[in-house]
């Protein structure tokens, strides 16, 4: 019998065993779970998606100005010219002609940000961000107003860790809150998120995941609140990706969808979207030279007969 075995066969055999149990031995040594990366912020799941299909929209004309005293310091000034929406009952828009002016100043170096706008309309918003350690940061948020019960202030104590990350807020109003975000694998990342509003006594949970490869990023949340979000970006190429989203309120049953672009060139960024309400729209940023930059802005919202085009120039 044993002249009837093709010569050579053992040794195959031995050599595909050796090959797979080598591939498998591969696979287990890339994934070390000892060593995953640290995932993004919670608050910033969507990251991606949020700057490719909502960039800062504006109708009117804008002018930016910012000029730099030093490494650290500088000044900026802003002028807006355009109409405001106010609330109606009707189904179109009403708007009415406005015009303000905003001076900031501006602190950062690499541990401190401070950011202030002061408003021709008596607003105070302003920034903080402080690196206390190489692991815990603070970043607080304010807007102070003449208007009642519109000021607000929100604290926020984040911690850095090997593999996962942490977050405390504190706000007026009674709000806390807290979110905790995990890496997986090195790939995949998984949270939570609790909050408690004492002024209006309502309280919530929620869950999120993401996953990200050097190609894709897809991102999923949904709250004790009945709102459930889904985004995905995909990386076409260096300079081209598209992105979805999906909103959705349970208790409301308001359903949004969106698709959108984001082409970078060598010397300006496009941004456009649609929506499944009907609404478009485009975004253009041009570098027209070192430190000058010309913006393009149009949203169509053929629905509500609401249609907004802005023009404006950043210098600085």
């Amino acid at each position: 019998m044993a002249g009837l075995v093709p010569p050579g066969t053992t040794l195959l055999g031995n050599e595909a065993t050796s090959a797979a149990a080598k591939k498998i031995n591969e696979v287990q040594k890339k994934i070390d779970y000892m060593d995953l990366p640290c995932p993004i912020p919670y608050e910033e799941l969507h990251r991606e998606a949020l700057m490719s299909l909502k960039p800062e929209h504006f109708e009117g004309m804008r002018f930016d100005f910012t000029k730099g005293l030093n490494q650290k310091f500088s000044l900026s000034h802003s002028v807006m010219m355009g109409p405001m929406e106010i609330p109606s009952q009707s189904s179109e828009a009403i708007k009415i002609p406005t015009a303000h002016y905003e001076f900031g100043a501006n602190f950062i170096d690499q541990k401190t940000m401070l950011i202030g706008r002061v408003l021709t309309d008596g607003r105070l918003n302003a920034r903080v961000k402080c690196d206390l350690t190489d692991d815990l940061a603070l970043k607080a948020n304010a807007q102070l107003t003449n208007e009642p019960h519109m000021s607000h202030v929100m604290l926020n104590f984040d911690y850095k860790g090997k593999d996962y990350r942490s977050q405390l807020q504190l706000g007026n109003g009674a709000l806390f809150g807290a979110s905790y975000i995990q890496s997986v694998t090195p790939s995949l990342s998984l949270g939570a998120e609790v909050f408690w509003a004492g002024q209006h006594r309502k309280s919530g949970i929620g869950y999120a995941g993401r996953y990200e490869t050097d190609k894709m990023v897809a991102a999923g949340q949904v709250a004790s609140t009945g709102l459930m979000a889904l985004s995905y970006v995909q990386k076409v190429s260096e300079k081209v990706s598209l992105a979805t989203d999906f909103m959705y309120n349970y208790f409301s049953r308001d359903v949004t969808a969106s698709v959108g672009y984001d082409y970078a060139l060598r010397q300006a960024r496009l941004r456009g979207k649609i929506d499944s309400n009907g609404c478009t729209s485009a975004f253009l940023e041009e570098r027209l030279n070192m430190g000058l930059n010309f913006i393009l802005s149009a949203e169509l919202d053929h629905k509500k007969k609401d249609y907004k085009f802005g023009f404006g120039l950043t210098v600085g």
